[in-house]
C-alpha cells in the first residue's frame, strides 16, 4: 500500500459495490431471449435443483426477491393478525415489512456485540403470541443458530433464517440453508451472487416446499408453469390466493453461472478482508467484524465501527471525507426502530436498543467485492488511513 502521508485522490469514483458479470451470464440471457422462454421455465427449475444441491437441502423455490421469499415463508407458516414475529433491529426493512404485510406484529429486538440478533433479547421478547423468530446472518456470518433454535423449540416457535447476506456461508460444517429451518436468500445486484433481482427459499420439508411453490405463483396447482409446454395442460386450479413472486428464466440463467462462481467469489472477498484487517487493525480506531469459530464468513459486507474517542470526526464526516477521495461507502443499516413507521406504529424508542444505537452512530461499510482489483483495495486502505491520520482525536 502506498504511503498515506499525502492526500491522493483516486482518478475515478470507486462505487461501494459492483456485480461481477461475465460473458457466460450474458450469453445465457441472450440464449433465453432467442429461445422465447423468458419467464418461469426450465432454467428456473434447473437453478432450483442446483441451488438445493449446493446448500445440501432437498428443496429450493426460486422467487423474485428475498422479500418475496420471507413473505411466502411466513404466509405458508400461517402468520397473520394476532401473531408476533421477532426480528433484529439491525437489518433492512424487508425483514420486518413482510411481517406487517401479513397483519402480524414485528417485535423488534436489539443486537449483540457481533452485530447479530441478541439471544437475551429474544428470550425477553417471547410471548404466547410469538410464532416465528427471524435471525439475520448479518454481513455474511452466521448468527448463533443452535442457541436460537433451542430457545425457539422450547416455545414451539419456528425459525426463519434471513440469509440475504449469506449465500455460501457455513455454520458448524453445514451450508446456511441446510440446518432444518426455512431459509430466505437474496440475489439482488449487490449480493455475493446475483440474478439482478431474485431470491430463493430452501427447506427440508416437502409439504412446506409444495405450499410455498404454490404461493409463489398465484396459488395455482402444481407445475402450472408447464401449461405452455407440450407436456403441460391449459387447465389449472387456484387452490388458495397466492402471489406473483416467480423468478424468470432470464434471471435464473444468470444465477446458474453465478452459483458456479460463488465459492471463487467468496475466496476473493475473504482475501480482500484479510488485507483490510491488517491495515485497519493497525490504525487502532476501528472495531472490525472478525470471523467467529465454527463459521465461514463470506463478507457480503465489510463494516468498520469507529471506536468512540479515537477520531475527531464522526461517522458521517468520515463518509464525506472518503467520498471526497472518490471512495464510495454505505451504512448497514439504519436500525428499524429509527424509521418513522416502526417508531410511530409500534412505539419503539431508541433507549430500548442500546447496542444498536451505539453501533449505528459509528458504523460504515467499505467497498469489498470480487470485481475490485488489488489496486482498488490499496486505494481504499490508503484513503481511510489518510483520513484517520488527519483526524485523530
Amino acid at each position: 500500500m502506498a504511503s498515506a502521508t499525502a492526500q491522493r485522490v483516486r482518478e475515478t469514483f470507486l462505487p461501494y459495490c459492483l456485480p461481477e458479470i461475465g460473458t457466460e451470464e450474458i450469453d445465457e440471457v441472450v440464449e433465453s431471449l432467442r429461445s422465447g422462454w423468458i419467464t418461469t421455465g426450465p432454467k428456473v427449475k434447473r437453478f432450483e435443483e442446483r441451488f438445493a444441491e449446493y446448500c445440501g437441502v432437498p428443496h429450493a423455490i426460486a422467487v423474485n426477491s428475498c422479500t418475496a421469499a420471507l413473505h411466502i415463508a411466513l404466509a405458508a407458516r400461517g402468520v397473520g393478525p394476532g401473531d408476533e414475529v421477532i426480528v433484529p433491529t439491525l437489518t433492512f426493512c424487508s425483514t420486518a415489512n413482510v411481517v406487517a404485510h401479513l397483519g402480524a406484529r414485528p417485535v423488534i429486538v436489539d443486537i449483540d456485540e457481533h452485530y447479530q440478533i441478541s439471544l437475551a433479547a429474544i428470550e425477553c421478547a417471547i410471548t404466547s403470541r410469538t410464532k416465528v423468530i427471524i435471525p439475520v446472518h448479518y454481513a455474511g456470518q452466521a448468527a448463533d443458530l443452535d442457541e436460537i433454535k433451542s430457545v425457539a423449540d422450547a416455545g414451539g416457535i419456528a425459525v426463519l433464517e434471513d440469509a440475504a447476506h449469506a449465500a455460501g456461508s457455513i455454520y458448524k460444517s453445514q451450508k446456511i440453508g441446510s440446518h432444518g429451518n426455512t431459509t430466505a436468500f437474496s440475489f439482488y445486484a449487490t449480493k455475493n451472487m446475483t440474478t439482478g433481482e431474485g431470491g430463493m427459499i430452501t427447506t427440508a420439508d416437502a409439504e412446506a416446499a409444495a405450499h410455498m411453490r404454490r404461493l409463489a405463483l398465484h396459488g395455482m396447482s402444481r407445475d402450472a408453469w408447464k401449461r405452455y409446454t407440450q407436456a403441460g395442460s391449459w387447465y389449472y386450479e387456484i387452490l388458495e390466493p397466492g402471489y406473483k413472486d416467480n423468478m424468470t428464466d432470464l434471471a435464473a440463467g444468470i444465477g446458474l453461472h453465478q452459483l458456479r462462481k460463488l465459492d471463487g467469489f467468496t475466496r476473493r472477498r475473504q482475501e480482500l478482508a484479510r488485507r483490510y484487517d491488517r491495515v485497519f487493525e493497525s490504525l487502532g480506531c476501528f472495531r472490525l467484524m472478525k470471523p467467529r469459530p465454527d463459521r465461514n464468513h463470506v463478507y457480503h459486507l465489510y463494516p468498520i465501527e469507529i471506536i468512540p474517542g479515537t477520531l475527531s470526526i464522526g461517522r458521517d464526516q468520515l463518509i464525506d471525507r472518503l467520498k471526497e477521495l472518490n471512495i464510495g461507502t454505505s451504512v448497514h443499516f439504519i436500525p428499524l426502530h429509527r424509521h418513522p413507521y416502526y417508531r410511530d406504529a409500534y412505539g419503539y424508542q431508541a433507549d430500548q436498543f442500546p447496542m444498536a444505537e451505539k453501533v449505528f452512530e459509528n458504523i460504515l461499510s467499505l467497498p469489498l467485492y470480487p470485481k475490485m482489483s488489488d489496486s482498488d483495495a490499496d486505494e481504499v486502505m490508503e484513503a481511510v488511513t489518510t483520513v484517520v491520520l488527519a483526524n485523530r482525536a
